[in-house]
């Protein structure tokens, strides 16, 4: 008797009967142009935004900002009695003579509040400054060295420095007048009687201005730039805004804000290039690369680069200052421009007249500028991360 055939399923053993299945069908590539490379696979990431202003950048300007404050607030005082001696009548140098001398009267005649006296306004000045310079200055050394493919010379520093000053003073300087302007109006600069006549004289001299009060005395105080035109009365003179209104309204609208701009600008280029380029040297050899650099060391290098740099430019600072108070006309002299201002100065004081001031301002350069450093250098090491 014939058996029966064994079935497939026998065959195989324990493999399962196959029931119906379906096929998935292949996916057909798509076709990848030339030179194109070919997708992993569909993406579901969402494409990446590129941020207006980098975390690098941001830090450079926070950190300047926060430099420049501290740094005007720590020689407020200083800051305003420079001021007061550059635009004081050379006759009246007594009122203002001596450093220590000075800051005690005007303790004694403002208190703290002629100590802070054009503070508020400086520091909002300088915040912006600060910081535009401070990110300009960064920035500057990576395009001219090509981000680090060139070598980071003197000349490189020098031209990074000066091309940062231009660029900042030209961004606040309406601010810098009205500071200047809030900062001698309340101080006793002797006045004159007369009304203010041109520098130049037709017979070729030049004669002083009569003085109104030569000293400070208990029975007759000598009067204020303020209370000489009228101003202490009305109230509104010693803010930021209304000596702002008032420059526009007396002097010829916004562009008396900028009064000065082109001395300052000359000025302050060479002065901020020497400042950068003497640090950068300076911490070269006090905190050479690799070396634990100590805060006292740092804060030395900002004073000496500060003291270098004030002192080589300080004549255009004193034409700077001229030119901006030149349209208070309680000072009885209004100067053409810069280049009269400085001849003006030659012929009425001498050459000691373009360094008037030089003493608190070298008192006041080093520790600002040294804190000035210093902090930003803090602030940026701790907004960015080590590399």
């Amino acid at each position: 008797m014939d058996k029966p055939a064994p079935s497939s399923s026998t065959i195989l053993g324990s493999a399962p009967a196959l029931g119906p299945q379906t096929l998935t069908p292949t996916p057909v590539p798509t076709p990848v142009p030339a030179g194109a490379s070919p997708a992993a696979g569909p993406s579901t990431d969402a494409p990446t935004r590129v941020p207006f202003i980098s975390p690098q950048v941001a830090s450079y300007f926070i950190a300047g900002g926060v430099a420049g404050a501290a740094s005007r607030t720590v020689v407020s005082p200083l800051e305003r009695l420079k001021i007061i001696q550059q635009v004081q009548s050379s006759a009246m140098d007594q009122q203002y003579r001596g450093v220590w001398r000075s800051l005690v009267r005007m303790w004694q005649e403002e208190g703290f509040r002629g100590f802070m006296r054009g503070n508020g306004i400086n520091c909002l000045r300088i915040i912006p400054y600060s910081a535009v310079q401070f990110t300009t200055y960064e920035q500057l050394k990576k395009w001219l060295t090509n981000h680090g493919e060139k070598e980071l010379d003197t000349p490189t520093r020098l031209l990074s420095g000066a091309l940062a000053g231009i660029t900042s003073v030209c961004t606040t300087y309406p601010l810098d007048l009205v500071r200047s302007r809030l900062s001698i109006a309340t101080a006793t600069i002797a006045l004159p009687t007369t009304p203010p006549q041109p520098t130049a004289a037709p017979s070729g001299g030049i004669s002083p201005p009569a003085l109104a009060s030569a000293y400070h005395t208990a029975s007759a105080p000598a009067p204020t730039l303020a209370q000489a035109q009228g101003a202490a009365a009305r109230g509104g003179r010693l803010t930021m805004l209304g000596m702002a209104r008032t420059v526009m309204r007396d002097e010829g609208g916004a562009r008396a804000l900028y009064r000065g701009l082109p001395a300052t600008a000359f000025g302050v280029a060479p002065y901020v290039g020497i400042n950068f380029a003497a640090y950068e040297a300076l911490r070269g050899v006090l905190t050479p690369p690799g070396a634990r650099a100590g805060a006292p060391r740092k804060l030395a290098c900002g004073a000496l680069a500060g003291s270098i740099s004030q002192t080589l430019t300080y004549p255009m600072d004193v034409l700077r200052r001229k030119m901006q108070v030149t349209g208070m006309a309680a000072l009885g002299v209004r100067h053409a421009g810069a280049v009269d201002a400085f001849w003006y100065v030659l012929r009425t004081e001498g050459v000691r007249g373009l360094y008037k001031g030089l003493w608190p301002n070298l008192l006041k350069v080093a520790p600002s500028i040294a804190t000035s450093f210093f902090v930003y250098e803090l602030v940026k090491e701790s907004l960015l991360p080590p590399s």
